[in-house]
């Protein structure tokens, strides 16, 4: 593959795929609503969509055991997602309220799944038993945001808990009423998702090999080309959908869409194809990428909830921390 060829592979893929990662996102949506699915679900279903290309980009890459960049794109997708959905959010609407049960509940199952990813990177645990680890959280969490109150009560738990657990999966649907509200599907719209997933998968491999072609023409190490431009680049539809959010006084429900497309992104985009064809060694660069993941999420979830939200300043804070990430990345690539 030629430079040029490469350039157009990648531009072209990346335009592509973003594009129609708009048509994909809203049409699942208004599935998801025919359905009669709940707001947080609804939300889930909406981060799904929106990390295709990234999750596409990911497994392709690792199918072509360009290991390096499989892991990047995930983990770095996550970390760039901190910074633009979170960070630029608070930044752009000044202050971000959150529900702390709602930081306490989402948060929990973020910060586990970081811990496993990146336990995972570091060679510590198999991807399968990773894998296996994060589903123990994530199938749980996700059936509890289905969930009404009546099921709740019924697993059996102690009644402090069975409430706490319904105030925080309905504060978490407050947050996201009035970000996703979609118009009631047509059967139309499941055929046109296809579609456009088909054209997604399509042009994130395009994007994901254009790029990756480059990086070896001129030497850029492989962790640079997922963890930072490939990642920065598919997570963009996420980046300004929060800002749309943020601008219209609706940045809550960013904090769902940023855990649940984090969870995602490790879950589809990096253990389920690396339990099939591995993980590269354990690296600096790796194991920088995988712990920043984790610490930002860490500092990002103790700042809104001791703040009951972010402020301007704790947006600044997180895109300072993802500034000095990307520095601290290339110096060790």
């Amino acid at each position: 593959m030629t430079a040029g060829s490469s350039v157009a592979a990648f531009v072209v893929g990346a335009g592509v795929s973003l594009v129609t990662s708009w048509v994909l996102v809203s049409r699942l949506e208004r599935v998801g609503e025919r359905l009669g699915l709940s707001e947080a679900l609804l939300g889930m279903v909406a981060a799904l969509a929106a990390d295709a290309p990234e999750v596409t980009a990911s497994v392709t890459a690792l199918a072509h055991h360009q290991r390096a960049v499989g892991a990047g794109v995930t983990i770095g997708s996550n970390v760039f997602n901190l910074a633009a959905l979170l960070g630029l959010g608070a930044v752009v609407a000044g202050r971000i309220g959150l529900h702390r049960r709602v930081v306490v509940l989402g948060g929990t199952v973020a910060v586990v799944i970081a811990a496993i990813c990146l336990l995972a990177v570091a060679g510590a645990i198999t991807p399968g038993t990773g894998l296996a680890l994060v589903l123990v959280v994530l199938v749980p969490y996700t059936v509890l945001l289905g969930a009404r109150r009546s099921a709740i009560e019924r697993v059996g738990l102690p009644r402090r808990w069975s409430r706490w657990l319904t105030q925080a999966v309905a504060e978490e649907e407050i947050e996201l009423e009035e970000a996703i509200h979609p118009p009631h599907g047509r059967p139309i719209d499941a055929v046109v998702a296809l579609g456009a997933l088909a054209v997604v998968v399509v042009a994130s491999v395009a994007m994901e090999q254009g790029a990756s072609a480059l990086g070896v023409r001129y030497g850029i190490a492989e962790i640079v080309v997922g963890g930072l431009v490939l990642a920065a680049v598919t997570s963009l539809p996420n980046a300004v959908a929060a800002v749309y959010l943020a601008r219209r006084g609706r940045g809550a429900a960013a904090l769902s869409t940023a855990l649940n497309s984090n969870a995602i992104n490790v879950t589809a985009g990096l253990l389920i194809p690396a339990t099939i064809v591995g993980l590269s060694k354990p690296s600096a660069s790796g194991l920088l990428v995988a712990g920043w993941y984790l610490g930002l999420t860490a500092v990002t979830l103790l700042l809104a909830y001791a703040f009951r939200g972010l402020h301007r300043s704790s947006g600044w804070t997180i895109i300072a921390l993802y500034a000095l990430f990307v520095a601290a990345l290339l110096v060790t690539a």
